[in-house]
């Protein structure tokens, strides 16, 4: 599982940090080859009054399936961690919400990422938000030290959900909420779909079934959880963000495109810590 989970952990390091290099070359990608900026997991996932002040590579590293500051009700003075920060955007909009008595944490394993965050940060002049290089599995905060947790089309990136969630469960105060947008499966896939490394960088065969994620978040000692599916792909949605990718010798595309038809699908994930 330790081979296993790190295979994983460095080819997604490798096509994030392929990411960061392209934006900041003022190039697009997204969770599949040559993919344009929003299109990956549905455009439009951030209103342009949101956006609109912004640098632009912040914007353009918006790798992700949703809006996860539209989910979490933000105060100010809070604490709030980003797993998965990429260029910033969730951190910069939910450092608005805060204020300056609150504070934003950036997480991500790829310091190209880090290093495009800290410059967009400087740019706009954010000083409310620190960026951490680490990983999700461990997380590099206090026990009980974070309000609230968001992240963007990231834990089903993970190897081992178990350990994210339960490291998302240790730095959550008592009451605090796991507010993220996620890939998640509507219904099981075949075992030898579920681990080509090309779909899981590309955020699809990473994603977990809905009934168990539900199921790790109550492991893991979440409750009032939910999983609310805001858009399902169907197969040419999944053939468009799988165009170009290399895959194993005789695999059989058309039986796993539609194995994939109307599976996939961004979802709105929330949980809490209990009091």
């Amino acid at each position: 599982m330790t081979n296993h989970a790190e295979n994983i952990r460095q080819a997604v390091k490798e096509r994030y940090a392929s990411a960061a290099i392209a934006v900041a070359a003022s190039t697009s990608s997204c969770c599949g080859p040559d993919v344009g900026v929003g299109e990956g997991f549905g455009a439009g996932l951030y209103a342009i009054e949101e956006t609109g002040d912004l640098p632009p590579t912040a914007v353009l590293a918006s790798l992700g399936c949703g809006n996860p500051t539209a989910l979490a009700t933000l105060l100010p003075g809070q604490v709030v961690l980003d797993l998965g920060s990429g260029g910033g955007i969730d951190v910069f909009l939910s450092a608005r919400r805060v204020g300056p008595t609150g504070k934003v944490y950036g997480l991500d394993m790829t310091p190209e990422m880090i290093g495009l965050a800290r410059k967009n940060q400087a740019e706009a002049g954010v000083e409310n938000a620190e960026f951490l290089l680490g990983i999700i599995e461990n997380i590099p905060l206090p026990d009980r030290s974070v309000d609230v947790i968001i992240s963007n089309c990231v834990v089903n990136l993970a190897a081992d959900k178990d350990v994210v969630l339960r490291e998302a469960f240790r730095v959550l105060k008592p009451g605090g909420l796991f507010a993220i947008s996620d890939v998640v499966l509507q219904r099981a896939l075949p075992e030898d779909l579920q681990g080509l490394m090309a779909l899981w960088t590309g955020c699809i065969a990473g994603a977990l079934v809905v009934d168990d994620y539900l199921d790790k978040l109550a492991v893991a000692g979440f409750i009032d959880a939910e999983i609310v599916p805001t858009l399902v792909h169907d197969r040419a949605a999944v053939e468009r963000l799988t165009a170009g990718v290399a895959l194993p010798e005789g695999f059989d595309t058309q039986r796993a495109l539609a194995e994939y038809d109307g599976t996939v699908a961004n979802a709105f994930v929330r949980a809490r810590r209990p009091e």
